[in-house]
């Protein structure tokens, strides 16, 4: 606390020293953030309730993510999206993949003045977790940013740590008749989390019935206290295009640009345990376990983008992709032979189409393997309609067929369970949506998805141990949420319901019937509006249901059927200050954990969520 109370005086100190500067200062619009499809926002330095949602290890909203007891940690899914369309496997231990940012998450900048920000959060017991970024234009031409964020904290069970570190590096160049346009970045990811496990059954028993003997965490016996794994990741990503034509204004212009990426990333996922655990069934070494799976991905990409005022903007592209995943060894069992290598190229093409009209807009994107080692398409196509600020309403359609992940089709490990190569199907989606935003009554969808040959990791019958399976049956998934902001005075609050339904494949996707947070809130103008505060609670809930159960040796999630948990509200309490461009946030997380008889709070079987805990941390903006 004396530190925090030293951290909160500094700053207070720098931000009285800043505004004695009277010198005027460019508009915060100017403060350009652009994304990897070339959309331009720009710094965003308000305090609202979303800000406050987005104030987590992930900086985003995360609705729907149910996380486990340390930060740094994986999450447990409430609420499933099928809107990412890949054209191959993705890469082994998915569930720890919440922190590593893809190409297409990486934004570039264009700024007046040199811009950073720094995000303070504390952790649990003996540590923190920070991300820094800073960017300037050395040039109008010219501009590079760095960030880096990371994370340590020891947790309060037994052997949990967690140790992340990501660095990414920016840089975007055009020339000053701004016909060629370059960027590029160099991402690196490195996230640690030592397994334990989960609790033991007798440790169940006393967090549940909260054995005052118990209180200290440290004190609950885990399964194991041996095991760590570890996703790393280098990317390497350049994309340069030229416009061959463009002329016209703003309202009527006509270009035609030529272009290329090129981009190479190297994963490997690493699990290690000093001894065997016997609940793993089996093992070829009697210690020492170590697994190491790898992917080195490379992508060659060509495009040209058209845009004329009445015809819209059309899209073309072509990619070439070259894969290699696997392992060092091959393996001969009794039961056949596990190769150790997945590698190969595929040749994809696909195009996209946007038109808007008078408030109206058409939509459509489709992409194809044409030639490979993997089969994969996808369709989409939507129809929008925006009558004014105050009211928009979109449809979407689309349909994607593409290969499980790597992991399904082929794993390796000193665990003999844990050995497999199989011949599995596409995955098959087909997806309705309907979005209705609007100021007045909030904001709605409703979506259908179709899934045909699931794929799942589960225990099967007289097995110990999850293993890939492909569903047999069709399974039918519908999603319908409402969300809506109240203001009344100084007084506001905002409500989100998501209800969800499975009709076939009822014990395979398995979800809450329904999910709800809610946040109730004073704000106002303090010290002659020097400061803006906004405090409050939150509360979220979602019914007992077959919740899925994690795995460490896979870093995956697999179905059950067992065990029903949920059901526990999850209420904090905040405090939230805006001065000058800092956001200060105080957050008593889990706040009912002080009153309940019982700990029924769990974010996987044998995996407790948080208990309740003070937390403090910041968010800074500034201008130089």
């Amino acid at each position: 606390m004396k530190n925090t109370v030293l951290l909160l005086l500094l700053f207070l100190t720098w931000a009285h020293v800043f505004s004695q500067n009277k010198q005027e200062k460019p508009p915060i619009t100017a403060y350009k953030i652009i994304s990897e499809d070339r959309d331009t926002t720009f710094v965003d330095t308000t305090l609202n309730i979303y800000k406050k949602y987005r104030f987590n290890y992930l900086r985003r909203d995360n609705f729907g993510l149910l996380p486990f007891s340390n930060v740094g940690q994986t999450y447990n899914s409430l609420v499933y999206s099928f809107d990412d369309t890949p054209m191959k496997p993705k890469f082994v231990a998915q569930s720890h993949h919440y922190a590593y940012r893809d190409a297409s998450e990486i934004n570039y900048y264009n700024v007046p003045t040199p811009l950073t920000e720094l995000y303070f959060k504390t952790a649990y017991s003996q540590g923190q977790q920070m991300d820094a970024f800073f960017t300037v234009n050395t040039s109008p031409q010219l501009n590079f940013s760095l960030a880096y964020k990371g994370v340590r904290s020891l947790g309060k069970y037994q052997h949990i740590l967690t140790s992340t570190g990501n660095f990414t590096f920016t840089a975007n160049y055009h020339t000053k008749n701004k016909k060629y346009h370059i960027r590029g970045h160099l991402a690196t990811h490195s996230i640690l989390n030592q397994e334990n496990g989960g609790l033991r059954d007798s440790s169940i028993d006393l967090f549940v019935n909260n054995d005052p003997e118990f209180r200290d965490r440290g004190r609950l016996d885990v399964k194991f206290e041996d095991a760590e794994n570890q996703l790393k990741g280098v990317r390497v990503y350049g994309d340069q295009f030229y416009y061959l034509y463009n002329q016209g204004d703003s309202i009527s212009r006509t270009s035609l640009i030529i272009g290329n990426v090129l981009s190479l990333e190297n994963k490997e996922f690493r699990y290690r345990q000093n001894t065997p655990f016997s609940e793993f069934g089996d093992s070829y070494k009697v210690n020492d376990l170590y697994t190491k799976t790898v992917l080195s991905d490379f992508n060659a990409k060509a495009y040209v983008d058209f845009k004329e005022s009445l015809l819209g903007e059309i899209k073309g592209w072509i990619n070439y992709n070259n894969f290699n995943y696997g392992y060092n060894t091959v393996l001969l069992l009794d039961a056949g032979k596990i190769p150790n290598r997945i590698d190969g190229s595929i040749i994809s093409a696909g195009g996209a189409y946007k038109k808007e009209y008078h408030g109206f807009s058409v939509e459509g994107k489709a992409g194809i393997n044409i030639a490979g080692d993997f089969d994969a398409n996808y369709l989409e196509g939507a129809v929008g309609y925006n009558l004014n600020e105050d009211f928009r309403a979109r449809g979407k359609i689309k349909i994607h067929a593409a290969a499980p992940n790597f992991n399904f089709l082929l794993y390796q490990s000193d665990y003999q369970n844990y050995n497999w190569k199989t011949e599995f199907r596409n995955v098959k989606t087909q997806e309705l949506r309907f979005d209705l935003e609007t100021s007045k009554f909030g904001n709605a969808f409703v979506s259908y998805t179709g899934i045909d040959d699931y794929a799942y990791f589960s225990i099967k019958p007289n097995d110990s141990t999850p293993t890939p399976t492909q569903a047999a049956e069709r399974i039918n998934y519908l999603k319908i949420q409402v969300q809506k902001e109240f203001n009344f005075g100084k007084f506001g609050s905002e409500h989100r319901l998501l209800y969800q339904q499975i009709v076939g494949g009822e014990n395979i996707l398995n979800v809450p019937k329904f999910l709800t947070r809610n946040s109730i809130y004073y704000q106002d103008h303090w010290f002659k509006k020097a400061l803006f505060l906004q405090t409050g609670i939150g509360f979220q809930y979602f019914p007992a249901y077959n919740m899925n159960a994690y795995d460490p040796v896979l870093a995956e999630f697999y179905v059950q059927n067992d065990h029903k948990l949920g059901g526990f509200p999850l209420v904090d309490l905040f405090f939230n200050a805006k001065v000058q461009q800092t956001r200060i946030y105080f957050i008593y997380e889990n706040f009912t954990a002080l009153f309940g008889g019982k700990n029924e709070y769990f974010a996987a079987p044998g995996q407790p969520y948080k208990d309740a805990v003070i937390r403090f941390g910041l968010v800074w903006n500034f201008f130089m």
